[in-house]
């Protein structure tokens, strides 16, 4: 089973072998991983809060790639920065959007990380369709390096972003020259609207994601509980089972059969003497 956590790559160095050099380094995001119990994840590359390139020195570069193969950690995947907004109607974001993006896929590329994930952002006034021409024609932008894969994310939906609905995925899937996959997000697909607290209600969401987007599109799985009810649009994420989603709703999305053998990354948060460690577990224990 594939499931993680989004680490942090920041502080000194932290190695396998408990020797602490004082730098910062892309590998720290490896021995973090595996202290959780996870065998795949996510990293940003950079602070997500502001416009900043990503600084990859190469020998920390080939070093994780190295650590990654030998310690069976992955696949990865590179959480762009929170200001991108693919969707965006106004020149200046977008040119800062798409350098960032530019600099994530080429990060990955140097990397050895197979995907990008993105939200597709908000469309701010500009409505929904020219909202959705505006990320694919903003994704078309980019040169993506070989080996590796833009993921849109599903969102929660509040206001005027996109991605809340499993259409508005499948269009930009469609309407993108680029060779994109989805990563579908628990909490935020509840939130939305796609009920995922019961058997039931898990099989009816999943059958209507593959209806319009289709599974062989789904490529990863943020696997998060909600703290907020289903179509309320709020996004706050809950320990897994201890939502809004509930126990019989995890278990029934992680075993399914169109999930189980994706990777499964954890934004869960760090609260009331859980974190990823106990929610990497609760994984386990509600997989069959």
């Amino acid at each position: 089973m594939q499931v993680g956590a989004h680490v942090s790559i920041s502080g000194s160095r932290v190695s396998s072998d408990d020797e602490t050099p004082p730098y910062d380094d892309v590998r720290n995001a490896i021995p973090r991983q595996r202290a959780f119990g996870g065998n795949c994840g996510q990293i940003f590359t950079t602070s997500p809060q502001v416009w900043q390139q990503p600084d990859i020195d190469a020998d920390a570069a080939t070093g994780f790639q190295t650590e990654s193969d030998e310690k069976a950690v992955g696949p990865w995947v590179i959480h762009s920065s929170y200001l991108v907004n693919l969707a965006t109607p106004k020149d200046d974001l977008h040119e800062k959007s798409v350098a960032s993006m530019q600099a994530e896929v080429d990060a990955a590329a140097t990397l050895g990380i197979e995907y990008v994930n993105v939200h597709l952002g908000a469309h701010t006034g500009a409505g929904v369709e020219q909202g959705l021409d505006n990320a694919a024609s903003t994704l078309d932008e980019l040169t993506v390096p070989d080996d590796v894969t833009i993921l849109i994310e599903s969102d929660a939906g509040s206001g005027t972003k996109l991605g809340g609905e499993f259409e508005h995925l499948a269009a930009v899937l469609d309407r993108s020259e680029q060779d994109l996959e989805v990563c579908l997000d628990t909490a935020h697909a509840f939130s939305a609207g796609y009920d995922l607290s019961t058997p039931d209600a898990v099989a009816e969401s999943l059958a209507a994601f593959d209806d319009v987007v289709g599974f062989e599109n789904l490529a990863c799985v943020h696997l998060n509980d909600s703290k907020h009810a289903s179509g309320t649009n709020k996004d706050e994420h809950a320990h897994i089972g201890k939502g809004e989603i509930g126990e019989d709703g995890m278990r029934a999305f992680i075993n399914h059969e169109a999930i189980r053998d994706l990777p499964l990354v954890l934004e869960t948060p760090t609260e009331n003497g859980k974190g990823f460690a106990w929610n990497i577990d609760r994984v386990h224990e509600l997989s069959e």
